[in-house]
C-alpha cells in the first residue's frame, strides 16, 4: 500500500502546479466561477452543512498554555460541546486538564487579574458535566499547593498520569 502513495502524491502535485484544467467547468457549470452573496468568488461553491446530532462522550482538553485567549477558547469549545450533549450527566463527561503555563490562572493570588476568566470556569462547571483537574506536582513545583487553587478544582497528582488512565482506563477523547 505505501508503494501506491508517492505516486498519487506526485501526480497531485503535477495538477497543482499545471493550474485549473482545460475544459472543467466551475461551480456553475458555465464555465464561470460562481459569486456568493458578498460578491467574493466562490469556484467551488458553498460548504454543505448537514445536520448532525452527537451521541454524549467522554473528552479531555488538555490545556498548559499561559495566554488567555487560548484558554477562553478552549473553555468556549467544552461549553459549546456540552450544550451539543445536552449535559448529559450520564453518558457524558468533559474533564479540562489544567497544568503547566495554564495553572497561573487557577491561582487565588491572581482572582484580580483573571476575575472573567475564572468566572467563566467556574460557571461552566455548575449544571454541566464539566469539571476541571489540575496537575498537582506542576502546581506545586510553582509553589502553588491546592489550598491557593480556587475551589473548582479537583487536584490530581500528576496530569501525563491522570491524561493516560482518563484514555485508556475509561475511554476519554483526546483533545489538545
Amino acid at each position: 500500500m505505501r508503494s501506491n502513495v508517492l505516486p498519487a502524491a506526485v501526480a497531485m502535485l503535477a495538477c497543482v502546479l499545471a493550474g485549473p484544467l482545460q475544459g472543467v467547468q466551475a461551480a456553475d457549470g458555465n464555465g464561470a466561477n460562481a459569486v456568493d452573496t458578498n460578491g467574493a468568488e466562490a469556484p467551488w461553491g458553498s460548504a454543505k452543512a448537514p445536520d448532525i446530532h452527537y451521541k454524549p462522550h467522554h473528552v479531555l482538553y488538555d490545556v498548559t498554555s499561559g495566554d488567555e485567549a487560548v484558554v477562553r477558547n478552549i473553555l468556549d469549545r467544552a461549553s459549546y460541546l456540552s450544550k451539543l450533549y445536552n449535559a448529559d450527566p450520564f453518558d457524558s463527561s468533559i474533564v479540562i486538564m489544567i497544568h503547566g503555563d495554564a495553572i497561573k490562572f487557577f491561582a487565588i493570588k491572581n482572582y484580580r487579574h483573571y476575575r472573567r476568566l475564572m468566572q467563566r470556569a467556574h460557571a461552566l462547571t455548575i449544571g454541566t458535566t464539566i469539571e476541571f483537574r489540575m496537575c498537582k506536582a506542576a502546581a506545586e513545583r510553582q509553589g502553588l499547593p491546592p489550598k491557593d487553587i480556587h475551589g473548582f478544582v479537583t487536584m490530581v497528582p500528576m496530569a501525563d498520569a491522570e491524561i493516560t488512565r482518563l484514555e485508556l482506563e475509561e475511554g476519554y477523547a483526546y483533545m489538545h
